[in-house]
């Protein structure tokens, strides 16, 4: 963990696997929280355990993005639990449902 974004607190939607566990690995070990959100809760919990195992702090918020409730209560989790919030990785999508 360098430090370079200690007292930070990052959250990383679609942080379950592929470049959105790398973004909140890597900004874990830059020093700061890191916030997990996404669908699949066991691979949310994994990117979590991957952090902690490292030395990082992490916590893991299931969200679907494309609901506005659960988008507001993931913010209030990381408001309730961190305190701040100071930057967001959007990194989650969904398909295209229009043909």
């Amino acid at each position: 963990m360098s430090g370079r974004m200690t007292e930070t607190v990052a959250l990383v939607t679609g942080g379950s696997s592929g470049i959105g566990r790398a973004t909140a690995i890597a900004f874990a070990r830059e020093g700061a929280k890191v916030v997990i959100a996404a669908r699949r809760v066991n691979e949310g919990e994994e990117t979590v355990r991957q952090i902690v195992e490292a030395g990082g702090e992490a916590s893991f918020f299931q969200t679907d993005v494309t609901q506005s409730g659960d988008v507001q209560a993931l913010v209030d989790h990381t408001l309730e639990r961190y305190g701040q919030l100071d930057c967001a990785f959007n990194n989650a999508g969904q398909e295209n449902l229009v043909d």
